[in-house]
């Protein structure tokens, strides 16, 4: 078991293995068929799957990382600007793109994509408001990623070559947007659960 758990390749095949092993006995449980409805919960599974990735280094980022900074030594700094940082952020754009991709085809097979778009404001439903509000907040912290707080963060980091003084006004707008989205991160995170709980 200790070689499994001190690979992370091994450990996310473990989980996956775990994970059909799953699927396998509660088919043969509920008698699960592979229809329309079940790739439509893989494709919920795998939306889910990727907003843990996302928002859970956003909340890593605001919560642990930025309000930590200024408590770590000046000769310990380079460690988290040249080797965390960036290994979070691949992880943090790429769950961010895994989420909205998903997000989509999942509205897409359940064939409310244009009325959650429109806000429900076609057919009226309440589920198709509030999931609807969640996708545009979503797409909204979407394109922050991946058009604002990933170009400044690059400058930041120093992964492109920048002046000097563009390294700090980078930081900070990087922070701000990726404040922005820890803010819409929890009425998005309501209207998506409400849209699937409550309506």
């Amino acid at each position: 078991m200790a070689g499994i758990l001190q690979s992370l390749q091994n450990t996310v095949i473990a989980g996956i293995v775990i994970a059909v092993i799953l699927v396998v006995v509660l088919m043969g449980v509920d008698g699960i068929s592979f229809d329309m409805a079940y790739a439509t919960f893989i494709m919920r599974w795998l939306h889910v799957l990727c907003g843990v990735m996302w928002i859970g280094l956003l909340w890593y980022f605001n919560f642990v990382q930025i309000p930590n900074m200024p408590n770590i030594p000046d000769d310990q700094k380079p460690a988290i600007g040249k080797v965390i940082a960036p290994a979070a952020l691949f992880w943090f754009r790429w769950g961010a793109m895994g989420t909205i991709v998903t997000g989509l085809l999942l509205a897409w097979m359940n064939g409310y994509i244009i009325d959650a778009i429109a806000l429900g404001i076609t057919d009226g439903v309440a589920k198709h408001t509030a999931i609807g509000i969640g996708m545009w907040m979503g797409a909204i912290m979407w394109f922050n990623v991946w058009f604002v707080i990933w170009p400044n963060q690059k400058i930041a980091l120093g992964i492109i070559d920048a002046d000097a003084d563009a390294k700090p006004a980078a930081a900070r707008k990087a922070m701000l947007f990726s404040r922005t989205n820890t803010m819409l991160s929890i009425p998005m995170l309501y209207a998506m659960v409400s849209a699937q709980n409550l309506y």
